[in-house]
């Protein structure tokens, strides 16, 4: 049968977010039990409750970078046990099966991901509520080990934040010898910098923010090019092999990406909530 837990939910794309008892569901064979020690913050959580995107559903218990303590797993569970840390991302099913599945590419399913939040479970039909709660319940396949000695809080951006950076690092092969294009230094870019500087890679932020300056230095740029002077831009992008545009607005950087274009250039980007730039469509 399922159970209630404690949350906080909003009830309105107005309302403050309030306490709120949401029904997990009795686990299955597959799943793991988490108590949640803590969840990030991330923008797309104020786009939802807010109904900014148009799909809201509430009450609405939001949060999707998730970490916290294994409770209890079910008897087809592998790969953790009672106490270990874990992590929980935007994703928390998918129908496993179709060719994007197969692939790995679950975000991509075919039939439908189910979001950690304001989703329908594929099973039962159920809701599904974040990670502003005390516990959650998701199958093994969507649940990630948190390695021994990191720090619990400062992991759990890494579940939105620092996957999304880190994706097109990875998928592009960067590292020693590479040189990389981070545009924008906010919530996205600090990570996607830090993360292409222990890459091994030459990085060059790419803002239209002099004040941002010293935190890029500290966090690893080796370059900082303002991107509202065009001069500037227009030398800075010749070498560059892949270019991650962290932000939705201009500022200077979807031309810098469409300039960028060349043979065995990279273009890595978050995932577009709205139609992405123009400019941005030449480059495919």
């Amino acid at each position: 049968m399922p159970y209630a837990v404690k949350s906080y939910a909003a009830h309105s794309p107005t309302s403050r977010l309030g306490l709120f008892e949401c029904d997990r569901r009795s686990p299955r064979p597959d799943d793991v039990v988490i108590e949640i020690l803590y969840c990030g913050v991330c923008h797309s959580d104020v786009h939802n409750v807010r109904n900014d995107w148009g799909s809201a559903q509430y009450p609405m218990v939001p949060g999707h970078e998730i970490v916290g303590c294994v409770l209890e797993v079910g008897s087809e569970v592998t790969r953790f046990k009672a106490g270990d840390h874990v992590g929980v991302g935007c994703m928390v099913e998918s129908c496993r099966h179709c060719n994007a599945c197969g692939k790995g590419w679950e975000q991509y399913c075919e039939n439908g991901a189910t979001y950690t939040y304001n989703g329908t479970d594929p099973i039962d039909g159920t809701r599904t509520y974040g990670g502003y709660s005390e516990k959650i319940v998701v199958a093994e396949h969507f649940v990630l080990k948190v390695p021994d000695g990191l720090d619990l809080a400062g992991a759990a951006p890494l579940l939105c934040a620092g996957i999304t950076t880190y994706s097109p690092l990875r998928h592009w092969k960067v590292g020693p010898g590479s040189k990389v294009a981070i545009v924008g230094l906010g919530g996205l870019g600090h990570m996607g910098l830090k993360l292409a500087k222990a890459m091994g890679t030459e990085v060059t932020l790419f803002s239209r923010s002099p004040g941002k300056e010293a935190d890029a230095r500290r966090l690893g740029a080796d370059h900082i090019v303002m991107s509202t002077d065009t001069a500037q831009m227009a030398a800075a992008v010749d070498g560059i092999d892949a270019i991650v545009l962290t932000h939705g607005s201009d500022g200077g950087g979807h031309g810098a990406c469409a300039r960028a274009r060349r043979p065995g250039a990279a273009l890595g980007r978050r995932t577009f909530f709205s139609p992405p730039d123009p400019s941005l469509r030449r480059l495919h």
